[in-house]
């Protein structure tokens, strides 16, 4: 079947795109094995162009039609839109670096799909924080610099040619409050990838550790830094943002279009989806007023309306579907199951805080 080309977030063709890949979304959770077809299918039909600017090979759409098709993709198939959200956030940070050479060296294939990339930085944003040394360590060497320990949260380390990984920069044995971002090749002595973590939900984005064990990356690797808080200071999108909030809001509409079905059949499931599908559309209408510099609300206060919406939703989903649904195979049970992603992945801790205290009982 040929694959057209979509070059807006009204365009047929992502409809036509949405349809396979929602086709194959159960066969995608159920085997646990990267989506490298599904990903191919993206590839052609331009959505890796979306997120760069023309001067590096993309279509150069604006944030709100991108979050528009990221909403339209995670309704079809979340595993392979969250690996889109790490291939895009790694060619962000590429395309927004002051590094020329590295530049016209990669965004040309990552634009076409030839590369792919992922990123390796919740270490330096939402992930292990808290210890006292830092998990992955910079040395510089006369060449570039060295790296010692590991990234604990890797999507599709295995299928990529560069990771985009943060690390804390060590001198003399020492950790500074300086930060960097390099472009690491694969293929570097000393960097491997352990077996992707049996998550409980998308799990064939072969998500876990990357090790590197005294691994020379060159200086013309260097992406930002070596800074203060390289993360915040750096180009390229931040962690826990828009996009994260899109896919809760795209998975939600899965699961409403689900008990729009049912309904037509059941009458008593009509107030329940009239009122979910009232209040999405108002998140929605929330988000995108964001995305457009209308504040409305606060990041921070769409990401935890989405996380706790995504799970009532797919819930709802789950009980109109009775036994059935928790059967292994049904998309129901598997919409829940994903819908707790939410909770975890790249969540900012005040949204943290706000959805554990809301789960208690004691939200305001």
């Amino acid at each position: 079947m040929t694959v057209h080309k979509i070059t807006s977030p009204d365009d047929p063709a992502l409809d036509d795109l949405c349809a396979r890949l929602a086709a194959t979304a159960d066969d995608v959770d159920r085997d646990g094995r990267w989506p490298a077809e599904q990903l191919k299918l993206c590839g052609e039909a331009g959505v890796y162009e979306w997120f760069l600017d023309p001067q590096h090979g993309g279509l150069g759409w604006n944030a709100e039609d991108s979050i528009r098709g990221y909403m339209a993709l995670a309704r079809a198939c979340l595993t392979t839109t969250f690996i889109l959200t790490q291939r895009t956030g790694a060619c962000r940070r590429i395309a927004g670096c002051r590094n020329q050479v590295l530049k016209q060296r990669l965004l040309p294939g990552l634009a076409s799909g030839e590369l792919f990339t992922t990123v390796g930085i919740s270490h330096l944003t939402t992930s292990r924080r808290h210890l006292g040394r830092p998990v992955l360590a910079a040395e510089q060497t006369p060449s570039g610099f060295r790296l010692d320990g590991m990234s604990p949260w890797v999507t599709g380390g295995a299928a990529a040619n560069v990771i985009v990984m943060a690390a804390t920069l060590v001198e003399n044995g020492t950790p500074t409050d300086r930060e960097l971002v390099l472009a690491v090749p694969t293929d570097l002595a000393g960097l491997s990838v352990d077996e992707p973590l049996p998550l409980v939900g998308l799990t064939a984005s072969s998500t876990g550790p990357v090790r590197l064990n005294r691994v020379e990356v060159s200086q013309d690797r260097l992406i930002a830094g070596p800074a203060a808080n390289v993360m915040l200071s750096s180009a390229g999108g931040s962690t826990g943002g828009y996009e994260t909030s899109a896919l809760a809001l795209g998975l939600a509409r899965a699961a409403i279009d689900f008990l729009a079905g049912e309904s037509i059949k059941r009458p008593e499931l009509t107030a329940p989806h009239d009122a979910l599908a009232e209040e999405h559309t108002r998140l929605v209408e929330d988000l995108l007023a964001l995305v457009r510099g209308e504040a409305r609300c606060t990041k921070e206060s769409i990401r935890q309306r989405a996380n706790t919406f995504v799970l009532r939703a797919t819930q709802a989903a789950l009980s109109a579907a009775k036994g059935t649904g928790y059967v292994v195979g049904h998309p129901a049970g598997r919409w829940c199951r994903e819908a707790l992603f939410f909770l975890v992945w790249s969540c900012p801790q005040p949204v943290a805080a706000a959805n554990l205290c809301e789960l208690a009982g004691i939200a305001d």
